[in-house]
């Protein structure tokens, strides 16, 4: 695994629209709120022609366009790493016009974004053999004041801090707008992480749930509605990477956006069809959108339990994972130790 150099003191970061642009409000002016937070540490910039675009169909131009874009400011030196302007809807159209040979030779470069940008951060790691970061975009670093998720995410990318704890509260229904477009999250809901282990008699065949758990593995995921996308397209060599680090073990940290309970269900499914969790050691699941939304008597507990259950492997549900903020930052590709004790989460990353 190839691990990227940390942004040092006084770099350049670059600024890619892979997905969406910051082009309207509040996107446009919580950018330029972080840009102006970034300057007055002492950072230089590096803006793709994409970031304030507004040219295309749920990403920021034309897939051609944010494809060579994000090419070309992997490859440029004069950006130390990148962070993505924002997640969207389309941007694996835009695969196909990246060059992922010519970046898997390239020096690596720390990519950091969440969302549609699964597009890019899993597939550095599985195609590039390459760490990245699952973790806000740029736009969040323009909230006022910073939430500590927003400072671990900076802490993570500038190498100070490979080591963090779960934050308590999390938000349902944020409150940035146009009218308040610096917004810091709203974090109204108490954190309340379930952790489940399999239960070791075969006949009971069922998940136990308890009160402090631990995992260890290689981490990978993403966004499910991606993660899905990219299965069985020449984009999907999972089953070559996961052979190449069976010995190290995964685990799959997954949260989803538009997926309803039976979406995720399906998703979990066709993953375990596909091979992809033949070497699992634990599954990490991030709040999913649809949270507390139940069908047909099926809720997002039992849409991925049964999965884990063939496995017998820990699960640890509702975290701090994705979109319903806040996020902790994780670094796909590292060697993760995490583990769950009264109702804190502490995740360990180490650059194996």
């Amino acid at each position: 695994m190839k691990y990227p150099e940390f942004l040092k003191e006084k770099g350049t970061i670059g600024f890619v629209a892979p997905s969406c642009g910051c082009a309207t409000s509040p996107y446009k002016e919580a950018f330029q709120n972080a840009l102006c937070k970034w300057e007055k540490s002492g950072y230089q910039f590096d803006l793709g022609p994409n970031c304030y675009a507004d040219e295309g169909i749920g990403i920021s131009n034309t897939p051609k366009k944010c494809g060579e874009e994000l090419t070309e400011y992997y490859l440029r030196k004069e950006n130390d790493v990148l962070i993505s302007c924002g997640g969207g809807e389309l941007m694996c159209e835009t695969l196909e016009y990246v060059d992922f040979k010519a970046i898997k030779k390239a020096d690596p470069k720390w990519y950091m974004g969440y969302s549609d940008n699964t597009n890019m951060t899993f597939l550095l790691t599985t195609l590039c053999d390459t760490a990245s970061i699952y973790g806000p975009c740029a736009g969040s670093f323009g909230m006022e004041p910073w939430h500590p998720a927003i400072f671990d995410a900076m802490s993570l990318i500038t190498g100070e801090q490979r080591t963090f704890k779960s934050y308590g509260k999390w938000e349902r229904d944020g409150i940035k707008d146009e009218e308040h477009p610096l917004a810091p999250y709203h974090c109204t809901e108490e954190l309340q992480l379930r952790t489940f282990y399999p239960e070791q008699q075969e006949e009971k065949g069922q998940m136990v749930e308890t009160d402090r758990i631990n995992m260890k593995g290689r981490l990978i995921g993403g966004c499910m509605d991606c993660l899905v996308n990219l299965l069985g397209t020449r984009f999907d060599q999972v089953k070559d990477f996961t052979e190449k680090y069976k010995e190290d073990g995964f685990v799959w940290f997954l949260e989803a956006c538009d997926l309803n309970v039976f979406g995720i269900r399906r998703a979990m499914w066709q993953m375990e069809q596909a091979g992809w969790f033949q070497y699992v050691k634990g599954f990490l699941f991030g709040r999913p959108v649809c949270h507390g939304q139940e069908m047909m008597g099926l809720d997002h507990y039992q849409a991925v339990l049964p999965y884990a259950l063939r496995h017998k492997v820990p699960v640890i549900m509702d975290a701090d994972v994705g979109h319903l903020s806040p996020m902790i930052p994780l670094i796909c590709g590292s060697m993760a130790d995490i583990y769950v004790e009264k109702n804190e989460m502490t995740v360990e990353m180490e650059l194996l």
